[in-house]
């Protein structure tokens, strides 16, 4: 299905992207210097929706054969936080030092806010468009469940004072990224089947 609204979803898709890149920055300083694998995780899904918006923009009014291929690319792009979240906890493997409770508490409230925000922007839209509204839509819904998880193991860790809980949930936002990388691939190459 085409987008009914294209305008309105390319304004939309401009505020999320600028949502996105601002808190990224925002937030791999703070996951960096805190030693966060669960931010850090989560701060690469900032730019990676910004990405996945910015690709969507330029490919609305594409066919929808191309947009099919478009929505490929992306759930390639969805995959790259979680390898980058793997990386993060295999050196947290090797220095299991616990972040700071609080700052990573209250980085997952601004992040969640961040991503209700973009989720509820774009949920007009998730049912059109395809895999690329479908593929921006769940990035956001994915990120602000995975803000739910880093607030929650930022009380975790100040309970027990251990790097665990926060390495568990950076590995629990890698496999949610996957799966909806799996979503966003299985979507266009139904749009793909379909042809024209």
């Amino acid at each position: 299905m085409d987008l009914a609204r294209p305008v309105d979803f390319r304004r939309t898709a401009g505020i999320v992207i600028g949502l996105n890149l601002i808190y990224f920055c925002v937030q791999i300083l703070v996951a960096l210097a805190i030693g966060s694998v669960s931010l850090f995780a989560d701060s690469t899904d900032y730019l990676e929706d910004a990405a996945i918006n910015f690709l969507i923009l330029l490919g609305i009014g594409w066919p929808r054969r191309r947009r099919a291929l478009l929505g490929k690319v992306m759930a390639a792009i969805i995959v790259l936080p979680s390898l980058a979240a793997l990386w993060m906890a295999w050196r947290k493997f090797a220095d299991p030092v616990e972040p700071a409770p609080l700052i990573l508490t209250l980085a997952g409230f601004g992040a969640l806010a961040v991503n209700m925000t973009c989720a509820f922007l774009l949920a007009p839209f998730r049912a059109q468009g395809g895999s690329l509204t479908k593929a921006a839509f769940l990035s956001a819904r994915n990120d602000a469940l995975a803000n739910i998880a880093i607030i929650i193991g930022g009380g975790l860790t100040a309970l027990t004072r251990s790097a665990w809980p926060d390495l568990v949930i950076g590995l629990l936002i890698a496999a949610l990224n996957a799966g909806a990388a799996h979503e966003v691939y299985e979507a266009s190459h139904a749009e793909q089947m379909d042809g024209d």
